[in-house]
């Protein structure tokens, strides 16, 4: 779990709104989880997988101006970022 300074986990699926509801209250995560099944914020970010509905895994780090300042993006459903990878990039900004 990421929890520290002004950070917050924010995660964006593209799955429906019930869907993402149905998980939340399976697996109660400590991080707010956002339904995109227009895929709006997927396409914008560009991270859709061109062969499925699917976006590929990704991890942004987002700084107070609002830029990107740090991305990890799996080509494969199976590869996720790691909270000790987001946390060596918040050490290294």
């Amino acid at each position: 779990m990421i929890a520290a300074g002004a950070v917050e986990l924010i995660a964006i699926s593209g799955d429906t709104q019930f869907g993402i509801s149905r998980y939340v209250q399976n697996n109660s995560p400590s991080f707010i989880m956002l339904a995109d099944s227009s895929l709006s914020a997927i396409n914008a970010y560009n991270v859709k997988n061109p062969n499925s509905h699917l976006a590929h895994p990704t991890a942004y780090i987002i700084n107070a101006e609002g830029k990107v300042a740090w991305k990890d993006t799996g080509r494969r459903y199976s590869h996720r970022t790691t909270s000790s990878q987001i946390v060596a990039a918040l050490n290294e900004l």
